[in-house]
C-alpha cells in the first residue's frame, strides 16, 4: 500500500501487516496488561481462532513469534503457556542472531570489543562497590583458578567462574545474563588460546593481577589490567588461528577441500567465527 503526501509531495510505502502479526501484536498486549499472568495458560487454538476470526496457520504462527519473544512456552499437545520474563529468556532469544553476527567480516572482533566494554565497567564497578563478602567471593573463584592450571577442562571452567562473579558483583540480573552469553557465543576463542602451553598461567596471573586491583580500590589500575588481559587473548586467538591454518594449507595427506581452507583474518580479512580465555 502506497500513501501518498500531498504537502511534502513525497510517497510512503505502508506495510501490510500479515494477520498472524495482529494475531500476535493484540495476545502480546493481553500479557503485558496482565489478563494473563505469568504461568497461565493461554486459550485452545479453536477459542483463539474463533476470537480473532481467522485460521489455524495464523494462529499457530502468533504463537511461534510470541515464543521467539520469550513470552510463551510451547509444549505438544498442550496449550501455550505464558512465561515468567527474565533476562536469561531475553537473551537467549537472541543466540541466533549473534551466532549470524559472529559468522559475517569482523563479527568476532565485534564482539571481542563488546566484552572488552562490558568486562571493563565490571572491573571498575567492582573495585569501587564490590563489598567485603563480594571481594571473598572473587577470592575464591580466583584460588580455584590457580587450582586449575595444567587441567584444561577445569581452568576453562574457573576462568569464566572468574569473570562470572566479576557480573555478580552490581546484582544486576541483566549483567548476570549478558555474563553468560557472552561465554556462549565467544566458546571458540577460549578453547583455541587454552591450547597454548602457558596460557593458563599468564591467564591466572592477569586475574590474580586483577583481583589485586579491585581489592585495592583502584579502578584506574583494575580497568587497564581487565583491557590487557583480554587484548592479550584475543590477539594469541588470531594468532593461532592463523597457525592452524598454515598447518592445514602445507599438509599435503589432506583433502582438496582442507588444502584449499581459505586465509584466516588478519586485521584487514574476512574473519572466521570464534571466541576466548579470560
Amino acid at each position: 500500500m502506497c500513501w501518498y503526501d500531498r504537502y511534502t509531495m513525497k510517497s510512503s510505502v505502508i506495510r501490510r501487516h500479515r494477520l498472524y502479526e495482529e494475531v500476535a501484536s493484540h495476545l502480546e498486549a493481553m500479557i503485558q496488561d496482565r489478563v494473563f499472568a505469568a504461568g497461565d495458560q493461554l486459550p485452545s487454538e479453536r477459542a483463539l481462532m474463533q476470537q480473532f476470526g481467522v485460521g489455524r496457520t495464523a494462529i499457530r504462527e502468533a504463537l511461534f513469534a510470541l515464543q521467539k519473544m520469550g513470552l510463551v512456552a510451547l509444549s505438544s499437545g498442550e496449550r501455550a503457556r505464558v512465561t515468567e520474563p527474565t533476562p536469561t529468556v531475553v537473551i537467549e532469544s537472541l543466540s541466533g542472531a549473534a551466532r549470524q553476527m559472529l559468522s559475517q567480516p569482523d563479527g568476532v572482533r565485534h564482539f571481542q570489543q563488546a566484552r572488552d566494554f562490558f568486562e571493563v565497567g565490571l572491573a571498575r564497578h567492582a573495585a569501587v562497590g564490590a563489598t567485603p563478602a563480594d571481594l571473598r567471593l572473587l577470592a575464591e573463584a580466583l584460588a580455584e583458578n590457580k587450582a586449575s592450571i595444567g587441567d584444561v577442562r577445569r581452568f576453562e571452567a574457573t576462568d569464566v567462574g572468574f569473570h562470572y562473579v566479576l557480573a555478580v558483583i552490581p546484582r544486576n540480573p541483566i549483567f548476570l545474563a549478558i555474563h553468560q552469553a557472552m561465554a556462549e557465543w565467544l566458546t571458540e576463542q577460549r578453547r583455541i588460546t587454552l591450547r597454548s602451553p602457558a596460557q593458563n598461567e599468564l591467564a591466572y596471573r592477569a586475574h590474580e593481577q586483577i583481583y589485586k586491583a579491585i581489592a585495592a580500590r583502584d579502578a584506574n589500575r583494575a580497568e587497564r589490567l581487565i583491557r590487557a588481559h583480554l587484548g592479550q587473548v584475543s590477539a594469541l586467538y588470531w594468532k593461532m588461528l592463523e597457525g592452524d591454518h598454515e598447518r592445514l594449507r602445507h599438509h599435503r595427506g589432506l583433502s582438496p577441500e582442507a588444502r584449499n581452507v581459505r586465509s584466516f583474518p588478519g586485521p584487514h580479512r574476512r574473519e572466521r567465527r570464534g571466541v576466548g580465555s579470560g
